[in-house]
């Protein structure tokens, strides 16, 4: 196969292009309406797992009845399951966001933290899930990693690497930082629509020509 240039500023310089014309991930939807902090760290949760359709619909219920930790705590983990219901692991996720409430009102005056490391000490709370919180919520600089910005960055060949933290370190060290708050959900919507897990729209992606391929077997 042909070894393909890879060049990330004119790679994201077209995806940009291209993103105006796709779906965007619920939760840049869901921040793009003014959501705060802590309404982007509740659907964040509850995209875990979760459809994107599913996630902007159980978002917009619980956020009908609590927009803060102080009215979520409120709610009954009974009630957080009926208006959840049916993201994934939605009995485990409504305790969840019932105690990362409490945690907020009890250690941080109720406001979400905005540091990646007192993020990841919230129950449920990943890498993933903390630097999205950054980005949607704060727009601070910070890299998602999902399953389709690690699959995507391995395609291309711009890191090497086998599971999503490790990419996550990888381009912290190799990205330019201007692309830092964008490249998840470009490369989210990318994946979703055209890069494909298994047998990606090669024959209509606008970057075919910048791609390697690394991996890809079969392609469409």
């Amino acid at each position: 196969m042909k070894k393909n240039r890879f060049d990330i500023h004119r790679c994201m310089t077209i995806l940009k292009e291209q993103y105006a014309g796709w779906q965007a991930p619920s939760i840049t939807l869901i921040s793009s309406t003014g959501a705060s902090p802590f309404q982007v760290l509740v659907s964040t949760v509850l995209s875990l797992r979760t459809k994107d359709e599913v996630t902007t619909a159980a978002s917009r219920r619980i956020f009908d009845k609590a927009r803060s930790p102080e009215e979520l705590l409120k709610l009954e983990e009974e009630t957080i399951r009926r208006l959840i219901y049916p993201v994934g692991f939605y009995k485990t996720k409504a305790a969840r966001l019932r105690e990362i409430s409490r945690i907020l009102l009890e250690k941080y005056d109720g406001t979400v933290p905005d540091t990646i490391d007192d993020l990841l000490t919230l129950p449920g709370v990943g890498r993933k899930t903390a630097n999205l919180v950054l980005v949607e919520g704060f727009r601070k600089d910070a890299i998602c990693v999902d399953t389709h910005v690690h699959r995507i960055s391995n395609r291309f060949g711009y890191v090497k690497t086998k599971n999503p933290d490790k990419t996550e370190f990888a381009l912290r060290k190799k990205l330019p930082r201007k692309y830092w708050i964008t490249y998840n959900e470009i490369l989210v919507a990318f994946g979703q629509i055209i890069c494909r897990p298994i047998s990606p729209f090669c024959s209509r992606c606008p970057v075919t020509d910048l791609c390697p391929r690394v991996g890809v077997g079969k392609t469409r």
